[in-house]
């Protein structure tokens, strides 16, 4: 080689590993990214595109709403309080706590008289990039601006521009989540107002959020800027969850993982070790039958025998049916139960605990899960759940054999992994964090238009 050529190729390996989240000694092995790369190729991942322009009034706006306690029923909690930007928009916990608790993310605990809410609440991160089902049955779905499936006691106001709007209209209406009981006292000691209506009169409760947020003067400026072609009177809740759509859309979207990186042609940006863990999650473990795509996973559900615990929700309660408490088909309904939504695996370091119930704390919890899913139902470690819920684990044998008769096929025999096999699958998923999603800090306001406490 000429030392010209020489001099070349030390300033190209010297400029890429210049480059954020490159590995500086990892060399180079073609025939592995070859491999990698036909890999990325054949399960549709690809970069996620850019986001289109947003309204900045209608971000600020959903910002307010979506950190304002106004729209619950008790004014004791808001969307952020379950989905806090310093638990990367989840809150730390296996099961949230809804209205009637204290504290925000990890540290929130349940008030006297409640009960835990029957699943993990999901991260915001990327959850307005397209996904076609919203919530772990997936009971809302659709793509674009819909028509949306959606709950069958519930019908959605027309104008909603997209699946995460969609889902925004339903927690106010949930008792447990944000609505309160009837006979609840607000933090103010007034009778909750939005309690004491029944559960049919759904859109009396989205009027009477409303009314409550634009007896605010400084909502009606802000929701003037966001709808400038609607009046007061014209406006509904439905324009407040588009709003908080917007805000959680853009807020929340990071997709400048090494991953990435290494899909816009950087060699160095993944290490050996998640290399090989690409190969095992996309070969040996076949994770990609499921998690696929740019979002690499959000398109389907599946039983993979995660443990049950909690309260449990439906006509299973204590148990949790998933999706089969959702598809009303009979033909459906023997395949589907105690299948969940697979979500998105982008980011995914950052939103522990995991699955449905937040049964487990780590990835290397979840990967050993998947390394022998019979035994890991039947071996279920309690000690890795918060002493509340440590006796709410469903683990007798009557109900291993429900969640055993429908378990995915795919997970239906042991893989075995070695040790370094478990390693890298790991590091391969730590590969799919964004650096600027540890930190949203930023997306958190000072205040709120109603006054009331933002972080508490």
């Amino acid at each position: 080689m000429t030392r010209a050529a020489w001099s070349t190729c030390v300033v190209l390996v010297v400029a890429a590993c210049d480059q954020p989240g490159v590995p500086p000694d990892d060399p180079l092995d073609a025939a592995l990214d070859a491999e990698v790369r036909g890999q990325l190729t054949q399960w549709g991942v690809v970069p996620i595109g850019a986001l289109p322009p947003a309204n900045p009034a209608l971000v600020e706006l959903g910002r307010a709403l979506a950190f304002d306690k106004i729209l619950s029923g008790n004014r004791d909690i808001s969307c952020a309080t379950c989905h806090p930007p310093s638990a990367h928009g989840t809150d730390g916990l296996s099961l949230s706590v809804g209205t009637g608790g204290t504290g925000v993310g990890p540290a929130r605990a349940l008030g006297a008289g409640r009960r835990f809410i029957p699943r993990n609440a999901p991260s915001l991160l990327n959850q307005g990039l397209r996904s076609p089902y919203i919530f772990w049955d997936g009971r809302v779905s659709g793509v674009g601006a819909g028509p949306f499936q959606k709950p069958a006691n519930v019908t959605l106001p027309a104008g909603l521009p997209n699946i995460l709007a969609a889902q925004a209209m339903l927690p106010v209406l949930n008792r447990q989540e944000m609505r309160g009981e009837a006979g609840d006292l607000d933090v103010f000691g007034n009778p909750n107002e939005l309690a004491q209506l029944a559960d049919s009169q759904y859109a009396k409760v989205w009027q009477g959020i409303m009314q409550r947020v634009l007896a605010i003067p400084e909502y009606v400026t802000m929701f003037a800027a966001a709808f400038p072609a609607k009046s007061p009177q014209s406006l509904g809740f439905q324009d407040a969850a588009t709003a908080i759509a917007a805000f959680m859309t853009n807020a929340f979207a990071r997709s400048d993982s090494p991953l990435d990186r290494y899909l816009a042609r950087n060699d160095f940006a993944l290490s050996a070790e998640a290399k090989r863990g690409a190969l095992v999650f996309f070969q040996r473990a076949r994770c990609a039958s499921c998690h696929s795509g740019p979002l690499l996973g959000g398109q389907g559900f599946a039983n993979d025998g995660v443990p049950q615990l909690g309260p449990g929700t439906g006509n299973g309660a204590p148990l949790d049916r998933g999706r089969g408490e959702v598809d009303t088909l009979p033909s459906n309904q023997a395949w589907v139960r105690f299948q969940f939504r697979v979500p998105p695996l982008r980011n995914v370091e950052l939103t522990a605990p995991y699955m449905h119930d937040g049964a487990y704390p780590t990835l290397e919890a979840v990967v050993r899960h998947y390394d022998d899913v019979p035994a890991a139902q039947r071996s279920y470690d309690v000690t890795q759940l918060s002493p509340a819920l440590q006796g709410m684990v469903h683990n007798d044998d009557v109900t291993i054999a429900a969640v055993s008769a429908t378990l995915d096929f795919r997970v239906r025999t042991p893989f075995r992994f070695t040790d370094q096999e478990k390693a890298d699958l790991v590091a391969f998923l730590k590969a799919l964090t964004d650096p600027a999603a540890r930190d949203l800090s930023a997306l958190v306001p000072a205040a709120v238009p109603s006054g009331l406490p933002v972080q508490d």
